[in-house]
């Protein structure tokens, strides 16, 4: 993370080992093999840089006893990665506390790209933020045109046609 840009670099995931008695995580390179950069809110960056002096105040706190030669951003209070069960866990509690449905933490992926789009964000920003490999797929799996998208749209047309007349 660089706080200063306000950036984000992406160049690999944590992924829990699928081996019969080993529960460890491993790093390894992202998905499509392409890693990027991407510039969240400044509100984003803002909880991030709470999060690196929380996770500063542990480390100090554990001493000898840290372990996060990885510097991972979400970690346990002894710098070892969280566990799945751990974030699902916190997930469903906080989606709860919300009234929000029975969410998947996948959801939170498809929920980012529906509101960029509705946002106005074009399909290519989207396309990067979630690092795939043609803006043409982001559309077809996140694309979903909503009643608002729609209404909208009928709104910028109905402005450039008066626009247009009144010339």
């Amino acid at each position: 993370m660089d706080f200063r840009r306000g950036t984000i670099f992406l160049y690999r995931q944590l992924q829990q080992r699928q081996t019969k008695g080993d529960f460890g995580y491993y790093l390894t390179s992202l998905k499509n093999g392409k890693s990027r950069t991407i510039t969240p809110s400044s509100t984003v960056m803002r909880v991030l840089q709470a999060q690196r002096k929380a996770q500063n105040d542990m480390r100090l706190r554990a001493g000898a006893a840290w372990h996060n030669d990885e510097e991972l951003v979400f970690t346990d209070e002894l710098g070892r990665p969280l566990s799945r069960r751990t974030v699902y866990k916190n997930f469903k509690q906080i989606a709860n506390q919300l009234d929000l449905p029975n969410l998947r933490f996948h959801d939170l992926r498809h929920t980012f790209a529906t509101i960029s789009f509705q946002s106005g964000d074009d399909p290519k920003t989207v396309q990067e933020n979630l690092g795939h490999h043609s803006a043409a797929f982001t559309l077809n799996v996140y694309g979903h045109v909503t009643d608002r998208m729609k209404r909208e749209s009928a709104e910028r047309m109905e402005r450039f046609i008066h626009s247009t007349i009144a010339r």
